[in-house]
């Protein structure tokens, strides 16, 4: 299980490098991101990062969990992971420390610890762009490169207008077990320029069909001559009362006709009568084309997702 040894530091601090979590270590880091999710805000790992904490092995995932000595043993006050499944882009990583021990070179060790794995060549995520975050990617000699804004708008009154599909175009929901191949293959068509979309695989799919959340009935795909030519798959964030345009794709030889629109419209409705007040989504700044769509539907930008990478 452990590619490399313990490395120990000052104060008794030690990080170990992982390729797999048992079941109490993914438990164990679960509560440490609540924690530290119950002070920032938001998460400090992706919902991609905490799906790989669980089911035992994943290709070119690993795991650091940084501990110190307390008097009634080894606790761990910080947990970062290392993605390097890309054949092109740098490694991808996400890092946090426990709230309680930060100010003490911890997050400076996890990242030194990452930047060492990947050869130097990194990219890592500050969800939520905190000041402590970007003086650490400072400190680590790493410069952003890519701004994810998290847009919001209201659903009450469900103001949104029905949706106008191209000709030949019909709507139906999402089959579990029938639509994961061609939805998959769609998928990474339309995000072959997205890595850390566009490369899900079967098993990426069965983690999430397996989480409490997942509702075929707000996954909607679209079909032209018995195809699929894109999809909205929805999200309700049932504690936050939140729902989420999780991931809206088009085929390549279906976009530019207004369809990502109309499945987009497609989504907030059925989120609207679900009975959430607010929808959520993620986008890229520099993809305009998309932002310009979510705007004119209404969203405006609520925070943002700073990542940051090494010059070479």
């Amino acid at each position: 299980m452990t590619t490399d040894p313990a490395v120990p530091g000052p104060s008794g601090r030690e990080i170990q490098t992982l390729d797999e979590l048992t079941h109490p270590q993914a438990q164990e880091v679960l509560a440490l991101l609540a924690e530290a999710a119950r002070t920032d805000g938001q998460q400090a790992v992706s919902e991609q990062g905490r799906l790989q904490l669980r089911g035992g092995r994943r290709p070119g995932i690993r795991h650091f969990l940084l501990t110190v000595t307390t008097a009634e043993g080894a606790e761990l006050i910080g947990y970062a992971q290392l993605e390097d499944t890309d054949p092109i882009e740098a490694p991808a990583a996400e890092l946090v420390i426990h709230p309680a021990h930060r100010g003490r070179g911890h997050g400076r060790a996890l990242g030194s610890a990452l930047l060492g794995a990947s050869g130097k060549r990194l990219r890592v995520w500050a969800h939520g762009g905190h000041s402590a975050a970007r003086h650490l990617a400072q400190v680590l000699g790493l410069t952003l490169f890519r701004e994810l804004r998290q847009m919001r708008r209201p659903l009450s009154p469900p103001d949104i207008a029905e949706p106008v599909y191209p000709p030949g175009v019909t709507v139906r929901t999402f089959v579990p077990g029938e639509d994961d191949t061609e939805w998959l293959a769609v998928n990474a068509a339309a995000f072959a320029h997205h890595p850390e979309q566009g490369s899900l695989t079967q098993r990426d799919l069965d983690d999430r069909k397996a989480e409490p959340w997942f509702d075929p009935k707000g996954f909607f795909l679209a079909e032209r001559d018995g195809r699929i030519v894109g999809f909205h798959w929805t999200k309700v964030h049932a504690a936050e009362r939140i729902g989420e345009v999780y991931v809206v794709g088009i085929r390549p030889d279906a976009q530019g006709g207004g369809l990502g629109k109309a499945l987009t419209a497609t989504g907030l409705r059925h989120l609207a009568a679900e009975g959430v007040p607010t929808a959520m989504l993620y986008v890229d700044a520099d993809n305009t084309a998309a932002v310009t769509v979510y705007e004119r539907l209404g969203f405006a930008v609520h925070e943002v997702d700073l990542m940051y990478r090494t010059e070479s």
